[in-house]
């Protein structure tokens, strides 16, 4: 018994519904459709929501060092910089008036403490809503995985 647009109850024979091959091959096209497609833009989805919260957090560190110098008054600054591969060496800040901050697509501005910390609370509001947007679409992607799944699960209970 299934409901048709109008929700009024509909029974169909035997001869209406698919027969074994056709049911099996449709199981067979949604099973791909699922571990080929919605799977792989789930994990994609996923990838790129990790690396928006990853800048949201490098930027958050950012403000908080900022907010550090500002509130000591810093004028000059000695730290170890990882050039990469877990590699430091030893750097030192003749002037903290400034900092160069990275604004995307490979530029990096000269911005003062206070330029800078304006900059990173909106570029902060718009990665966060751009890792809500992921998140959203991750759940659209989860929740068509789910119904397509339960729909072959009956299918396959159905053909038993």
């Amino acid at each position: 018994m299934y409901r048709n647009r109008n929700q009024q109850e509909t029974m169909y024979t035997d001869e209406e519904l698919l027969g074994d091959a056709e049911l099996e091959a449709e199981i067979e096209k949604y099973s791909d459709f699922v571990n080929n497609h919605l799977r792989v833009d789930l994990r994609a989805t996923l990838e790129l929501r990790e690396k928006v919260t990853e800048q949201i957090s490098e930027y958050g560190k950012l403000a908080t060092q900022i907010q550090t110098i500002k509130d000591t008054g810093m004028t000059e600054l000695k730290m170890q910089v990882d050039l990469g591969n877990n590699f430091y060496v030893q750097a030192k800040v003749p002037d903290t008036t400034y900092v160069y901050v990275q604004v995307g697509f490979g530029f990096h501005v000269q911005l003062t403490l206070d330029e800078a910390l304006a900059f990173i609370e909106k570029k902060t509001t718009h990665l966060q809503k751009l890792s809500n947007k992921y998140t959203d679409k991750a759940s659209e992607l989860k929740a068509q995985m789910q119904i397509i799944l339960h729909t072959l699960d009956e299918l396959m209970a159905a053909s038993a």
